[in-house]
Parts: C-alpha cells; sequence; structure tokens
C-alpha cells in the first residue's frame, strides 16, 4: 500500500532536587529536532493531539525539512483530517522528490479522503520509484486496495508480486489469502500460508492466518494445533487472544 516504558512520578523532594539541579535546562526551549522526536514518540503512544501540536511547531521553524512535514501528515491522518494530511505529505515530497515512503503515506490519506484512484496512482507510482526501498509494502498495499474493491484477480496479483519483492513479507502472504478465500480457492490460500510461514517462521500474524484458513477448511486438528502454537508464543498480544478465540470455536 504500522513498548512503552512505564511513566514514574517524582516525589516533591526529588522535584526540587531536580529543579536545582538543572534549572538552565528548564527555561531552555526544545530545538525543531527535539520537538520532532518528541512529537514521535507521543504519535507511537497515542497522543495525537499532543504529538501534533510539537510537529507544528517543529515545522514551523524549520519548514524547510521533510521529515516534519511528514510527522505532521501522519499526525493528521490519525485524526483522519484527510486535507490536512494531504498537504503536508505533498510538503515533504516537495522538498525531498526522493522520499519515497512518504509516497505510500500520501496514498493512504488520498484513499481515506475517498480518492481512491489517486491513492493507486501514488502506489503505482511509488512501487515503480527505482529508489524505493521497500517496494513490496507498496505492492502489498495497492494488493490491499483492490481486496477492498473486491477486485480479487488484481489484488492477488500485487500480493504475488510484494511477495517477489521480499519472500519474507507475512502481511502479503495473509493478503494473498484473504483474496484467494474469497475467490473461493481455500486449498490454495492455505498452500500460500503454509509457504509463508517456512519463510517467516516467527510472524505471529502469519501463524495465526493459517490456523484460522485451516478452520474454513474444515481442518480442525491442524487448525488447533497451530493456533495453540500462536497462543503459547503470545498469551496475552493480539495474535494469542485471537488464536484463543479461535480455538474456542473449534468443534470439541
Amino acid at each position: 500500500m504500522m513498548n512503552r516504558a512505564p511513566c514514574r512520578r517524582l516525589t516533591p523532594l526529588a522535584v526540587v532536587l531536580a529543579l536545582v539541579a538543572v534549572p538552565v535546562l528548564a527555561q531552555t526551549a526544545p530545538d525543531p529536532e527535539t520537538r520532532f522526536s518528541t512529537g514521535v514518540m507521543h504519535l507511537k503512544d497515542g497522543r495525537v493531539d499532543l504529538a501534533l501540536e510539537e510537529f507544528k511547531k517543529a515545522a514551523r521553524e524549520d519548514p524547510k525539512n521533510p521529515y516534519f512535514q511528514k510527522g505532521l501528515g501522519l499526525a493528521y491522518a490519525a485524526k483522519r483530517q484527510w486535507k490536512d494530511a494531504i498537504a503536508a505529505f505533498r510538503k515533504a515530497l516537495e522538498l525531498n522528490p526522493f522520499y519515497v515512503d512518504v509516497r505510500n503515506d500520501l496514498a493512504y490519506a488520498l484513499i481515506g479522503s475517498g480518492d481512491r484512484e489517486a491513492g493507486k496512482k501514488e502506489l503505482l507510482a511509488a512501487f515503480s520509484d527505482p529508489t524505493n526501498p521497500t517496494p513490496e509494502i507498496s505492492a502489498r498495499n495497492l494488493g490491499q486496495v483492490y481486496l477492498e474493491e473486491k477486485n480479487y484477480p488484481e489484488a492477488v496479483n500485487w500480493f504475488r508480486t510484494s511477495i517477489t519483492r521480499n519472500k519474507a513479507f507475512g502481511e502479503a502472504y495473509v493478503g494473498l489469502s484473504d483474496a484467494l478465500v474469497a475467490s473461493g480457492k481455500v486449498d490454495e490460500a492455505i498452500a500460500q500460508l503454509e509457504l509463508g510461514v517456512k519463510e517467516a517462521p516467527n510472524d505471529l500474524g502469519l501463524a495465526l492466518a493459517l490456523g484460522q484458513d485451516y478452520f474454513k477448511a474444515g481442518r480442525f486438528a491442524d487448525a488447533r494445533a497451530r493456533l495453540e502454537e500462536v497462543v503459547k508464543k503470545d498469551p496475552v498480544g493480539p495474535a494469542g487472544r485471537a488464536a484463543a478465540e479461535q480455538i474456542q470455536a473449534l468443534p470439541r
């Protein structure tokens, strides 16, 4: 076409000592790079409004930095403010035409805004760019767009293209299996996921998808074995929880 450190509170005495020890730092305004890093941290932790403010300040202080514009675009996109996100991503590309990764972000924003054709054009441009360090992601994203549009032959084509660029890219195998299942080709979907698990044995999303497709094919013993493996490796994570829920649906 996406570990938090615990927050430790200072005691009143510690606060006083900290202020005494570094009075200059307390009065020094952060530079744009520091603001950007803080914005990235806020965005990763889901504090979108705080991230947006930091990116805005960084971009105002250094309007020629394409990374600040990308951060601004990502924050706007997280708030689904597509027009602003598109403007920020276009600005980043204007400042650095070789910043190919931004084309994926721009495509996402365009599609979110409802302009799917323009989004697909950006993804195709990103995939075709010889400087793109991750063409498999652009191809996978194209496959996902076509899958959402229920154009399954095109989706299959782009997911396969993604895999040829990176045989260990788990998301491409999962997308391919979804497109094949939607086309009524469950056995072929399973075969592709089995290949993917061999290439990326530690990808839990891939293992989960294989267990779910075994379930769809009525291969309940295989499904249980694969799903229990996911639960064992990820007992409290999203893949493990999804696997545990699927296990509950298995016939006893």
